[in-house]
């Protein structure tokens, strides 16, 4: 049965070049059968509260996407739009929740399904600091879970990183353990190694309230380490490059 989880673990980022830097940190995230959630809501799972801040733990469909009430109805839309007719399965979406009502989510990833249970595609919705947003469609006969695919970095994240070279991901899920890879290759090799991985638990009212209790204030600290880590890569004198204009497509194959 497709149930909402709660996935427990960890955030690993190692820069290599020009100056190492690594951290990890304890992370959990949602992963949503959003397919299912629309005939069967999950008692546990805070949805477009009008009050979030009264909620641990709330998912907004606003928070994707194009910004309108249904996430799962864009998605469709955009799966259509790219000539995608099969994915017509589960969907999964591995995402941060709102915590107190504050959402930043750096990443989220769509698990998109045929109906018999075989992935049709990827989509990678990445956010940045500067209030924009950019969907990377992973799609293709080597689609599978543990396989490698690749995509051209367009979208700008980082200001210590240039618009330039590619993406690396790979995803894995296998019984309640879930890892998703994203590695950043420029033109002299391997950059940036970034690893999301976690245990998956049911999404119940005791999970999501033992998760917030550990990390109170989750969405806050993601941003507030992004800038701490920017900080240390000042200090260690890693170039700084001014942000470009965002691509004129939302969506990148």
């Amino acid at each position: 049965m497709n149930t909402a989880s709660l996935g427990v673990g960890q955030v690993f980022h190692r820069r290599l070049r020009p100056r190492e830097n690594r951290f990890t940190y304890a992370s959990y995230f949602l992963w949503l059968p959003m397919r299912t959630l629309r005939h069967t809501p999950c008692a546990a799972l805070n949805r477009n509260a009008r009050h979030g801040w009264r909620h641990w733990l709330s998912f907004h469909d606003a928070d994707h996407g194009d910004g309108g009430p249904d996430a799962l109805a864009w998605l469709d839309s955009l799966l259509t739009a790219e000539g995608i007719a099969d994915a017509t399965g589960e969907v999964w979406l591995q995402t941060y929740p709102r915590v107190l009502g504050h959402a930043f989510k750096p990443v989220s990833f769509w698990f998109c399904e045929r109906a018999d249970g075989s992935l049709a595609a990827i989509v990678a919705e990445v956010n940045n600091t500067f209030g924009e947003r950019h969907c990377y469609l992973l799609h293709g006969p080597t689609l599978d879970w543990g396989r490698e695919q690749t995509a051209a970095k367009v979208f700008h994240v980082s200001p210590f990183c240039r618009v330039t070279g590619g993406y690396r991901f790979r995803f894995l899920r296998e019984g309640v353990h879930v890892l998703s890879c994203v590695d950043h290759d420029d033109e002299a090799g391997p950059l940036i190694t970034t690893r999301l991985s976690g245990e998956l638990q049911p999404l119940t009212a005791a999970h999501a309230r033992r998760a917030f209790f550990a990390m109170p204030a989750l969405t806050l600290m993601v941003v507030a380490r992004i800038h701490w880590q920017a900080l240390k890569l000042a200090f260690k004198r890693v170039p700084f490059f001014s942000k470009p204009q965002p691509p004129e497509r939302f969506v990148t194959r």
